[in-house]
């Protein structure tokens, strides 16, 4: 059977996510989810078992969204992630998976003891340079 085909996608408040509407049901995509589960080589690589956890996307937004022909939609993120091609099947399979995959990913950060939250950044001073106190 083949998946449906959103009827309207739009950009949540602040773009924080991406609201896909079916003819029966409408799902509000976290712009987190989508990045962390973006179909590109960068994260799911390129074999089974290549896939890249991705780490610190907390703050990720969507910057921009374009059609790729008339069966996927590009995503840009504001951490400049731009590859990979949403196809409809697979935004339905992320939509009506969520409730799954997100728990699964959290599961897989916690054993990575990895965060969702981006590293702060360095404070230390440059090497070769002291601190003027």
């Amino acid at each position: 059977m083949p998946h449906p085909i959103p009827q309207q996608i739009r950009l949540q408040a602040g773009s924080q996510g991406l609201v896909l509407v079916y003819p029966d049901t409408e799902y509000t995509l976290p712009a987190e989810y989508l990045r962390v589960y973006s179909p590109s080589a960068e994260v799911r690589g390129h074999g089974r078992g290549q896939a890249k956890l991705q780490t610190g996307k907390a703050r990720v937004t969507i910057t921009d969204l374009a059609p790729a022909g008339n069966y996927a939609l590009k995503i840009t993120f504001s951490d400049g992630h731009d590859s990979g091609l949403y196809s409809w099947a697979y935004l339905y399979e992320l939509a009506s998976g969520y409730a799954t995959m997100w728990p699964d990913y959290l599961r897989r950060l916690e054993a990575a003891g990895a965060s969702r939250q981006p590293a702060a950044p360095d404070a230390s001073p440059p090497k070769g340079k002291k601190c003027p106190h």
